[in-house]
């Protein structure tokens, strides 16, 4: 907040506090020049109007409430720039990516700030973080959790989570709450997002890989945009071949001539075109398409390319979250 922004809002906040106040004192004077209780002489329908003060409730409570408003005003922000003597924010300012998020919240408990988004996030682990580690971890008989030989606690098979009803209903809200916004709430994604319920998996189905997935993300490399090499007739050609592939009824002279030119495309989807998970290279062979399976969408992929990039959720969810989530997904494919 710029200066003059600043001094607004002090002069506002301040004045109006101290106009009610003034108010208050206004209205508490006698200014009838008559005995208080007796009439006014203004009558309405029997009911005489008489020079009474205001209730000593109401004055008591509407002083009280201006001291509280300025007490309240020292010790949190209100007043413009200034942050109140206890140095309490509601949350970290400015942040501009992750990494300044958790560069700030190590910052405001060095200098032992008040920041209540922090303090929220540590109470919410105190509660529910025993729940989370409870669900994906492996524990011996008597409640322990088990560990490794270094110590490290040793998570449960996802494959084995996957059939914990409790585990996958809390699976399933922290998949609302983090990944409906693009696969959709009941998983089944949209035109660029992957659906997640079919068993077709980019970057490998496996329970580690979903994991992986998860914790690292996904950055394409990319599909190249073709046209220029193909030219147009080319991209015809090797769209009528994809379709081909997948049982689609094409041209067959059109589809042997992109078979010919897809030469270029099997460096990442294969010579059989059934993909390649360590690339993210599509499978063109199972009639499943990410970006649309009509004759228009597939020439469009092949003659402006695609790039799609998930991002890395380890450091919002954390691995425990993580893990459970996994299960949640390994569920939803029917694997289990």
């Amino acid at each position: 907040m710029n200066t003059f922004l600043s001094i607004f809002v002090t002069v506002i906040s301040l004045g109006t506090i101290f106009g009610c106040l003034a108010l208050l004192i206004w209205c508490t004077k006698d200014k009838m020049g008559m005995e208080e209780g007796a009439p006014t002489g203004h009558t309405f329908d029997g009911i005489s109007e008489l020079n009474n003060p205001l209730p000593k409730w109401w004055s008591y409570l509407f002083l009280f409430m201006v001291v509280f408003s300025l007490i309240y005003l020292v010790l949190y922000p209100g007043l413009g720039n200034f942050k109140g003597v206890l140095g309490w924010e509601s949350s970290n300012q400015n942040i501009r990516s992750l990494e300044e998020s958790h560069a700030a919240s190590a910052a405001a408990r060095d200098e032992g700030r008040l920041v209540q988004y922090e303090r929220e996030m540590v109470k919410a682990d105190d509660v529910f973080g025993a729940k989370f580690r409870e669900l994906v971890y492996e524990s011996d008989a008597a409640g322990e959790f088990v560990k490794d030989e270094n110590g490290n606690r040793v998570f449960r098979a996802i494959a084995d989570i996957a059939q914990d009803e409790e585990a996958t209903k809390v699976g399933q809200r922290l998949y609302l709450q983090n990944c409906a916004q693009c696969h959709g709430s009941d998983a089944r994604g949209a035109r660029g997002f992957p659906n997640l319920t079919d068993g077709d998996w980019l970057w490998g189905g496996s329970p580690e890989a979903i994991k992986h997935t998860i914790m690292a993300g996904r950055k394409s490399a990319g599909m190249a945009a073709w046209e220029p090499m193909l030219g147009a007739d080319g991209v015809e050609e090797v769209a009528s071949y994809v379709l081909s592939l997948s049982g689609r009824k094409v041209d067959p002279v059109e589809a042997q001539k992109g078979q010919a030119r897809f030469a270029v495309c099997a460096g990442c989807h294969g010579a059989d075109g059934k993909g390649n998970p360590a690339l993210g290279a599509p499978n063109l062979t199972d009639n499943i398409w990410l970006y649309g399976g009509s004759r228009a969408a597939v020439e469009d992929s092949i003659r402006n390319g695609r790039a799609g990039v998930m991002p890395a959720w380890k450091d919002i969810l954390g691995e425990d979250k993580a893990h459970l989530l996994a299960s949640y997904v390994y569920s939803l494919s029917g694997k289990q």
